[in-house]
């Protein structure tokens, strides 16, 4: 069976975070798990792979609000890097408002857009969609 090697969870929030990641490993197609507590520490980590020219994770599941950086920021800092690796992004987040739904579209992220708390069959069809494709 094919795995992602890596995925990242941005997450300030104690629960959501070990929910988020105990799905990821029990769905078993996640070999290693990056955890960054908000969007400037994930910016800062996946510049710096990205300069090193290490692997970036394969999928990251981003939280909108957060201390620091928020969800925003990351992705417009993000988006700056010219990397060539595919990485899929989703966003994972209680905000349920109409402007963040319309403000994911900037980014093309509107079918990635997932409401919190996220269940274990939602998490596993998006890791699984991903390693089958």
């Amino acid at each position: 069976m094919r795995k992602i090697d890596l995925a990242c969870i941005v997450e300030d929030d104690p629960m959501h975070l070990f929910i988020t990641k105990k799905y990821m490993e029990l769905s078993g197609f996640v070999e290693k798990i990056l955890v960054c507590k908000n969007g400037k520490e994930v910016y800062d980590t996946l510049k710096a792979m990205f300069l090193n020219s290490e692997k970036l994770p394969q999928i990251i599941f981003l939280d909108l609000n957060m201390p620091i950086w928020d969800g925003w920021q990351f992705l417009d800092e993000f988006t700056k890097i010219p990397i060539e690796q595919k990485v899929i992004i989703y966003i994972l987040t209680s905000s349920n408002s109409e402007e963040d739904i319309k403000r994911a579209e900037q980014y093309s992220l509107k079918s990635n857009y997932l409401i919190k708390p996220i269940n274990q069959g939602q998490l596993k069809s998006v890791l699984e969609e991903l390693v089958n494709n």
